[in-house]
């Protein structure tokens, strides 16, 4: 009976059904930016081992299923026991309470309370789950492109004029295909355009209308797209508000300056190795400040699950303090965890490079501005970063003019709020 009810769990699996997982198993929805399903996976087969009545199922999915169809699946009260997200805010009542379940309620406050809320519905004190890592969002500079170029790096107090510039100068001396790109994301975007003074939260807490400060940068983005200093291929060569990166241009060594952020630092030394020589570069300067984004994936579980208990048991050990540091140190991820960071990281990596940059993202944390660390606790986020991905490319595929783009970021965020019961 054991083995079949595991078999009948791979086989849904595999298919990526909707429907949870049956009693004695639990099942996790999983993407990966770098190496860190490998290591979740080793570490849940050790749990399996002081465990041996819980049988997790590990489903590795792409990014963009977890964004597209797993929403559809919790609207129909199905899904995995247990997901990564990013959409933590807006999703949150399908949340599972873990508050009566995990072993220690005061130890989840303690060391995830931080982040609680950006995971959590508003105005309750559940304990949905824990964040993965801690992301920032900044620059990766292709620091042997520029020496080859003779042109130096921007410093730190640098615009994005500044990097536009030279990257394009770069990009022109070693006959380089895109200057600059910044990922297919509206959380992406919106470093720059709080740096340029946008705010997108209104007074009564819901969407306000686009303003001065988001108009400014989306102008020069969608202005360097069409001069070719911002590829121009990570914009158009996906619909509506799919997401997508433009890491391997940057290291197939063929980008030379690219927003994206902190989760890229264990791709990137992976996959460049010795290739070229690169940086991290925090966020570059706008009219008001030097602001990136924060943000990250949390773990969270899911109420519709039929085995709360054997739910909070593996979450509870996924949430341990040597666990977590374990996960961040092989992955080189920034911890949430508040014991594991103030007791410190040995990340196990040998690449001077990929060391330097997540120090770096440490420090451009301090840069952040208090909008920046608000938006990944606010309701309407996820509306707002998906309207502007949809009209914003449309613009840089030359499809309307920017201003028809902004009315209708507008319109269709309009629309999310007065279908919203809130």
């Amino acid at each position: 009976m054991r083995k079949t009810r595991t078999m009948l769990a791979a086989l849904a699996v595999g298919l990526l059904t909707s429907t949870a997982a049956i009693a004695g198993d639990v099942r996790v929805m999983w993407y990966s930016d770098g190496v860190e399903g490998e290591v979740l996976k080793d570490l849940l087969d050790r749990f399996m081992k002081e465990n041996p009545d819980i049988n997790v199922v590990l489903d590795n999915v792409s990014y963009s299923v977890v964004r597209e169809q797993l929403p559809v699946q919790l609207e129909a009260g199905d899904g995995p026991d247990i997901a990564r997200v990013t959409n933590l805010k807006a999703m949150s009542q399908h949340w599972l309470d873990l508050r009566p379940l995990v072993a220690d309620a005061a130890y989840w406050d303690e060391n995830f309370g931080a982040q609680a809320d950006w995971m959590r519905p508003d105005g309750s004190n559940q304990i949905s789950g824990f964040m993965t890592q801690i992301t920032i969002a900044g620059g990766f500079a292709n620091k042997t492109l520029f020496e080859q170029a003779g042109v130096a790096i921007p410093g730190k107090d640098a615009t994005w004029d500044d990097w536009a510039k030279a990257a394009k100068q770069v990009a022109e001396s070693q006959q380089v295909p895109f200057p600059m790109a910044l990922d297919r994301s509206g959380h992406r975007l919106s470093g720059p355009n709080l740096a340029y003074g946008a705010n997108y939260i209104g007074p009564d807490g819901k969407p306000a209308p686009l303003d001065e400060g988001t108009k400014a940068f989306l102008g020069k983005f969608v202005g360097w797209i069409e001069d070719g200093t911002m590829s121009k291929d990570v914009w158009v060569s996906a619909a509506g508000s799919t997401y997508r990166a433009a890491a391997d241009d940057f290291i197939n060594g063929q980008l030379v300056y690219y927003y994206s952020g902190s989760w890229q630092v264990p791709n990137f030394s992976a996959k460049i190795g010795s290739n070229f020589d690169w940086v991290a570069t925090g966020s570059p300067c706008g009219s008001e400040n030097c602001t990136g984004m924060t943000g990250g994936a949390g773990l969270v579980a899911i109420k519709y699950t039929k085995n709360p208990k054997d739910v909070a048991k593996v979450m509870d050990y996924l949430a341990r303090e040597d666990i977590v540091k374990e996960f961040s140190e092989r992955t080189l991820f920034l911890p949430a965890h508040k014991g594991v960071l103030a007791k410190g990281l040995d990340f196990k990596t040998d690449d001077a490079q990929a060391k330097a940059a997540l120090a770096e993202f440490v420090a451009a944390a301090g840069s952040l501005s208090e909008l920046a660390r608000k938006l990944p606790g606010w309701h309407w986020s996820d509306t707002f970063y998906g309207a502007l991905v949809t009209r914003v490319s449309q613009a840089a595929a030359g499809e309307m003019p920017l201003d028809e783009a902004i009315t209708r970021i507008d319109a269709d965020i309009a629309a999310k709020v007065k279908d919203s019961s809130l």
